[in-house]
């Protein structure tokens, strides 16, 4: 095995690194950590791993320093059904013996999940050798959340998403940053309605419509039965994929555990509530599904009043939805809940005296709040009205001096009792939430 190890080592010193768009996730390594990179499958982990390696590479790094394994490479078959994974070490030190505990080496583990025993090898890893460790994991067989918990401390998490507008408008080549011409924004607008189409998936960029639906259907179903079916050894796949369906359809709507549960048993499931909060806990910790509750300072309270759902892509909801309830507008609350989520996991939707509705309430790492409204189109005057009443009056109860309104087109700033309102457009919203 010590062989075939080496030989995947050297193979790796010979090949191009596919390092694709550069992602916008600002990293830091931190010493004695592990860098442990999350998120949904296919969202670009292992190309982000690879361009982490060539940032080492332009900075003068031997590449002999860099050790890198995928672990769904087949050739390791046999080390993940038998071998203690310290032969890994042995290989790799037995073609470099000059760098043990000498030279700094970056270790890159891909997809480390698939290895028995793999903790208790990256923490002694860790502690006895001159390394600098990052890893990554899907979901199929350990939640890629897990490995951060199971390293007792010693790792940092870092979130993938798929690709941002912004990242999106680096993949076509077009400047986001700094000040906007008429014709840069005309390009920026033009691009926008591309990535409405066609979402955040790095693999579907630039594919037609056809072949960009077939690869979302399947990415969803590996995500329904590698991520949740197999991890979680269910015994019944048909009521999990049905309930994921029913989440697709009901994007950016009111769920509560009740109604799920008469839905499920209104098709021959009988699947008690515990297990559908089961299920809905292992979408989010996969990525697929997000779950939005009230804002509410009492926990209880916000648990039993319903809740939101969203999906990790809007392209990806009209992909593999029925098409019968999911509308544009359900499309574009999707779209600012993962702009929002990339930015903070502390989001809920605000409920205000009157019972008028707010979608988001966001909280930021400095602690500071946002409040965000979406709505498809101001031109309704009746509508105009709900939204900018239900948002002055959350922020008159929040004491916050200025909301957002995201539209699809307007663009106008509003003053109003409680203080300002921005209305924007959605591809603007995207751009300056960074």
């Amino acid at each position: 095995m010590t062989e075939l190890l080496k030989e995947i080592i050297l193979d790796f010193q010979e090949v191009d690194l596919p390092t694709g768009v550069p992602r916008r996730v600002d990293v830091t390594p931190v010493a004695g950590k592990a860098t442990v990179c999350i998120g949904v499958r296919r969202s670009g982990k292992s190309v982000f791993m690879f361009q982490r390696i060539q940032r080492l590479l332009d900075a003068g790094i031997p590449r002999q320093n860099i050790f890198y394994l995928n672990f769904f490479d087949d050739r390791l078959y046999s080390l993940l059904q038998h071998d203690n994974p310290g032969v890994i070490l042995e290989a790799y030190f037995s073609l470099y013996p000059e760098k043990k505990s000498t030279e700094m080496v970056y270790c890159f583990f891909d997809e480390i999940q698939v290895v028995s025993g793999w903790e208790p090898f990256i923490d002694r890893l860790m502690r006895t050798e001159k390394c600098e460790v990052t890893l990554t994991g899907s979901s199929a067989q350990m939640l890629s959340k897990e490995i951060a918990t199971q390293m007792r401390g010693r790792a940092l998490s870092w979130e993938i998403f798929p690709f941002s507008f912004r990242e999106f408008l680096d993949f076509k080549g077009i400047a986001s940053d700094g000040p906007l011409s008429t014709k840069k924004r005309l390009t920026i607008q033009k691009a926008f309605e591309e990535y409405w189409e066609t979402g955040g998936f790095p693999e579907v960029a630039g594919l037609g419509r056809m072949l960009r639906i077939k690869i979302h259907q399947e990415y969803f179903n590996a995500m329904l039965f590698r991520d949740l079916v197999e991890r979680h050894d269910i015994a019944h796949p048909k009521a999990v994929k049905d309930l994921a369906h029913w989440l697709v359809d009901n994007t950016a709507a009111l769920y509560s555990i009740n109604n799920l549960t008469g839905y499920l048993k209104s098709l021959g499931h009988n699947a008690p509530k515990s297990a559908i909060a089961d299920y809905l806990e292992w979408f989010e910790d996969a990525y697929v599904f997000f779950t939005v509750r009230i804002f509410d300072a009492s926990l209880a309270r916000a648990n039993t009043n319903p809740k939101k759902i969203y999906c990790i892509d809007h392209a990806l909801v009209t992909s593999v939805s029925s098409g019968i309830l999911v509308n544009s507008g359900h499309l574009l609350e999707n779209l600012v809940f993962i702009a929002l989520r990339q930015l903070t996991p502390d989001i809920f939707y605000y409920k205000n005296k009157s019972g008028r509705e707010v979608d988001f309430i966001a909280q930021r790492q400095d602690r500071s709040r946002i409040l965000v409204q979406v709505c498809e189109s101001m031109a309704d005057p009746q509508t105009r009205k709900r939204e900018i009443t239900a948002l002055s009056e959350a922020m008159t109860e929040l004491s916050l001096t200025e909301g957002t309104i995201v539209t699809r087109k307007d663009d106008e700033q509003l003053h109003v009792e409680s203080g300002i309102i921005n209305v924007v457009p959605v591809w603007r919203f995207l751009l300056n939430e960074k």
